[in-house]
């Protein structure tokens, strides 16, 4: 199939599993911000954040082995299934040496047995999932996606608005979600017949490890890159702070979505184009695309942005606002980087993902210490923002001996100047304020339409073709 084809095929697969997911997710907030207070807010936003640095310390990060070595021909998938459960088993062991410590020192001790049970079924999940992407089974994985968040909110009804069990019952939903998702890839996606602890390769382990070592620090670096502000924040002004910030995010990550999708598809076009001799004209204008729509998506966001908080949340929340514009701009940063980021894992280069996540960690953490404690939660947004910036221009040199990409420096300067003057104009109460931002939102888009048509041209012939069989 043309590669292009193929990527839009496969990104409209997940668009439909994500959206529909995120959708529920979105309708959620409005239920989240009403029956928890900030303080509980901060609280389940710390424990499901502290699952997400561990998960990849006690797995190695192998799920990401599982996805990359399957995906090569000829490959036993029996073999590296077997491999990446029986390590993940073993890890979960381990990590139950550490139950007095976690129960002394984490900040949500009264809740450390469901912390346990959350970061068994995450670790299987991810794995489970990452399988069945690499089989070519997408359609399966982006229906779970949109089960699993069906469960969460029938979970949070039952739990937080029937029962009333606030902390312990926002963890149970997500737990159920992790639960549902595992019974049907294993069930309907017959993924279960591929795992016989009689297949474990040790050889082929090793080599998966080598492969995963690298992507453990680098999804650690990640966790500081997106969370450690939140650490930080609780820390300087305190955990009701870090429930406005938490929400926040919620707002970006609807960008977050439209990249997150993209990506799905994009690894695994990625690593299936790494050796074809038009790689630097494919992956030049499958970027051109990206960048387009992220730039047209964050600023049309910002347009609506006071509307959208003023509807889905509280009153208490609603001062959240402020911290949105920068953790916009710090998502179009972040997508700008992973699409480096997967150049490194199609070459199996793992270890520049670590460098350059690292030094855009370490930037991260150097910020948020400067600004929080002087301008309060804005730092960690802006500190995220420049941090994610770093690693796109650090991967756009790095990368270039592998494949040469045309980045259109000077569209994408001017792209971004436009919205950072609307996120200027955010802070000044002016009058007309909508139609100031509207025309700057008239000019993103003639300034990327040609990656519009391009884009346009390209889903319209995937859909017909597939619809028309």
């Amino acid at each position: 199939m043309n590669p292009y084809k193929k990527l839009a095929k496969n990104s409209i697969i997940f668009a439909i599993g994500n959206f529909g997911s995120k959708l529920i997710s979105l309708i959620l907030v409005p239920l989240y911000t009403f029956y928890l207070s900030t303080g509980q807010y901060g609280t389940v936003d710390l424990v499901t954040t502290t699952v997400a640095l561990i998960v990849p310390i006690i797995t190695l990060s192998i799920s990401d082995a599982v996805l990359r070595f399957v995906m090569d021909n000829n490959s036993d998938k029996n073999s590296v299934l077997s491999n990446g459960v029986c390590l993940i088993i073993i890890g979960l062991l381990i990590s139950l040496v550490f139950y007095p410590i976690f129960k002394t020192f984490f900040p949500f001790r009264e809740y450390i047995n469901l912390f346990y049970l959350f970061l068994l079924t995450q670790s299987l999940n991810g794995l489970f999932l990452q399988f069945t992407r690499a089989v070519g089974k997408v359609n399966l994985f982006a229906g779970v996606g949109i089960i699993s968040s069906i469960v969460v909110l029938g979970g949070n009804i039952i739990f937080l608005v029937i029962l009333k069990m606030g902390i312990t019952g926002y963890l149970l939903s997500l737990i159920s979600a992790d639960v549902a998702s595992l019974i049907i890839i294993m069930t309907v996606g017959s993924a279960i017949r591929y795992v016989d602890f009689q297949k474990i390769n040790i050889s082929l382990l090793r080599k998966m490890i080598i492969y995963s070592l690298p992507l453990m620090p680098t999804t650690l670096m990640w966790w500081v890159l997106n969370l450690s502000g939140r650490f930080i924040i609780s820390f300087f002004v305190g955990v009701a702070a870090n429930g406005l910030f938490a929400v926040a995010t919620k707002i970006p990550n609807v960008l977050n979505v439209l990249s997150n999708v993209f990506f799905q598809a994009w690894q695994m076009s990625a690593i299936e184009e790494i050796n074809s001799k038009n790689k630097s004209l494919f992956f030049s204008n499958v970027y051109m695309m990206l960048s387009s729509i992220m730039f047209i998506a964050m600023s049309f966001i910002l347009i609506v942005l006071k509307w959208i908080m003023g509807l889905i949340v509280s009153a208490e929340f609603y001062d959240a606002w402020n911290l949105v514009p920068f953790l916009l701009m710090g998502v179009v940063f972040s997508s700008f980087a992973s699409f480096f980021g997967q150049i490194y894992v199609a070459n199996k280069n793992t270890v520049g993902v670590f460098k350059t996540s690292f030094l855009s960690a370490l930037i991260n953490v150097i910020i948020n210490f400067i600004l929080v404690p002087f301008i309060g939660t804005i730092g960690a947004s802006v500190s995220m923002m420049v941090s994610f910036a770093a690693m796109w221009l650090m991967r756009v040199i790095d990368t270039n001996h592998f494949v040469t990409i045309d980045i259109k420096v000077h569209r994408t300067v001017t792209n971004l100047l436009i919205l950072f003057l609307q996120i200027f104009l955010l802070y000044i109460p002016i009058p007309l304020q909508v139609v100031f931002q509207s025309m700057l939102f008239c000019i993103i888009l003639l300034l990327n339409k040609d990656s519009i048509k391009i884009c346009y041209k390209k889903v319209a012939a995937t859909l017909e073709k597939r619809y028309s069989k």
